[in-house]
């Protein structure tokens, strides 16, 4: 008999048993789409719509999630290994309630696969107009994060250009891979836009967490208290679904859902 370990076991293979096995346990509805991200290019995007989506009006709060660089190429089942998909793969919720109103809102999440690396800002610009085209999401909620190399993409579309800094209330960079040398001079933009910033890194990256501190800081130094930052014991750079998880409240009795909703435009 043959014995697999999980060494031996390709990636391909495990990313294909997750979306088939996965299907059955997830409620909501999971769209696979190309989404625009240049003039003449598009990129292929996981969508996950709440449950109910189709049976109602309603206009949602959106989520940009943008993967790591591991993550990129032309696989999507890659993106069900971390992050918010693996949560929602997995039939858990994206739900929170408001600490504002008290209310429960259920969330849109956008997942799109950059070919490398991650997205430039550009093309989260054009990815997110189409996503306002053709999915009900509520413009005022429109919310972003992503980890390492979609760190670096989430605070590169914030600090790029006052336009598309001003379409986000709030956004969660996690272990952010260093900026462009021209986007650390623009986090004026952010602070004018009054874009709230909860930034995560481990105390065991060391690079990482001294780059986000310095963006917090680079905020905060425009609008005092827009951004703050968790630095999380013992982490080191590497897995990231746990600071996914809907049921981690990070010490501070919000988990990154909830805290989003707090704000809007």
């Amino acid at each position: 008999m043959l014995r697999f370990t999980k060494k031996h076991i390709p990636v391909a293979l495990i990313s294909m048993l997750l979306w088939t096995v996965s299907t059955a346990k997830a409620q909501q509805t999971r769209d696979t789409v190309q989404l625009k991200a240049t003039a003449f290019s598009t990129v292929s995007s996981l969508v996950f719509l709440p449950e109910g989506y189709h049976s109602n009006k309603m206009a949602y709060p959106v989520i940009i999630y943008l993967h790591g660089k591991s993550k990129s190429g032309n696989d999507l089942g890659k993106l069900l290994l971390e992050g918010i998909p693996y949560w929602l793969n997995r039939g858990k919720k994206i739900r929170a309630k408001n600490p504002v109103d008290k209310k429960f809102y259920d969330f849109i999440v956008v997942s799109p696969q950059a070919p490398s690396w991650g997205l430039k800002p550009d093309e989260i610009e054009r990815l997110l107009n189409d996503v306002s085209a053709k999915y009900r999401i509520d413009p005022s909620r429109i919310y972003m994060t992503g980890y390492s190399a979609g760190g670096w993409a989430t605070v590169m579309a914030l600090t790029e250009k006052p336009a598309l800094s001003a379409r986000f209330a709030a956004v969660v960079p996690m272990s952010v891979s260093t900026i462009d040398d021209k986007n650390r001079k623009n986090f004026k933009m952010v602070a004018d836009a009054k874009v709230h910033s909860w930034y995560f890194a481990g105390d065991q990256e060391l690079h990482f967490k001294e780059d986000s501190q310095k963006y917090v800081d680079s905020t905060n130094k425009y609008g005092p208290g827009l951004a703050k930052m968790t630095v999380v014991p013992g982490f080191r750079h590497h897995s990231w679904i746990s600071l996914y998880d809907p049921a981690n409240k990070h010490g501070t009795g919000m988990n990154i859902y909830e805290w989003m909703l707090q704000y809007r435009k």
